[in-house]
């Protein structure tokens, strides 16, 4: 029993290592000149939507396409883009998706009107109903119907 104990602890052990190597190979490794420009790096690609990937970041989506973003986005980095830039570029290459924070031009203004026009929207209907209510007083009500209303309100007290 003994015999057979060794060689899988050997086997185990490989089984770890060829895991750990493997977990290790799929970061990416990245070399930067500076700490600010790894933070700038770091901060874009969880600034950049996939746009393959639903709601998913660059840095974290394992697309082709966010591989192909975060390459770029190394690449612009070191040759001197500057954020705004870096953002610009890709914009106009994968469309206002990939930013969560889309910028206000005439095909996004809407973004931020809606939201405005439904709350306005809302009030003044709001208002115009408060207005329409205190502009007509209730109708009196008919002999009858006093009669009919004594009656109930004397039944329901006699049961009372």
């Amino acid at each position: 029993m003994t015999r057979f104990i060794k060689p899988l602890r050997e086997l185990l052990v490989l089984v770890l290592i060829g895991a750990a190597l493997t977990a290790s190979a799929e970061q990416e490794q990245r070399y930067f000149d500076n700490d600010a420009l790894r933070d700038r790096y770091e901060q874009l690609i969880w600034e950049l939507r996939c746009p393959k990937c639903q709601n998913q970041n660059i840095a974290g989506s394992n697309a082709p396409i966010a591989a192909d973003m975060r390459d770029k986005t190394y690449e612009l980095l070191h040759q001197g883009y500057s954020d705004a830039q870096i953002i610009d570029y890709m914009i106009e290459r994968y469309s206002e998706f990939v930013t969560y924070k889309p910028r206000v031009t005439w095909g996004t203004v809407w973004l931020w009107l809606i939201p405005g026009a439904g709350l306005l929207t809302g009030a003044l209907v709001v208002l115009w109903l408060a207005r329409r209510s205190a502009s007509q007083p209730a109708a009196p009500i008919s002999a009858a119907e006093r009669q009919r209303l004594n009656e109930l309100l004397q039944r329901e007290s006699d049961e009372s």
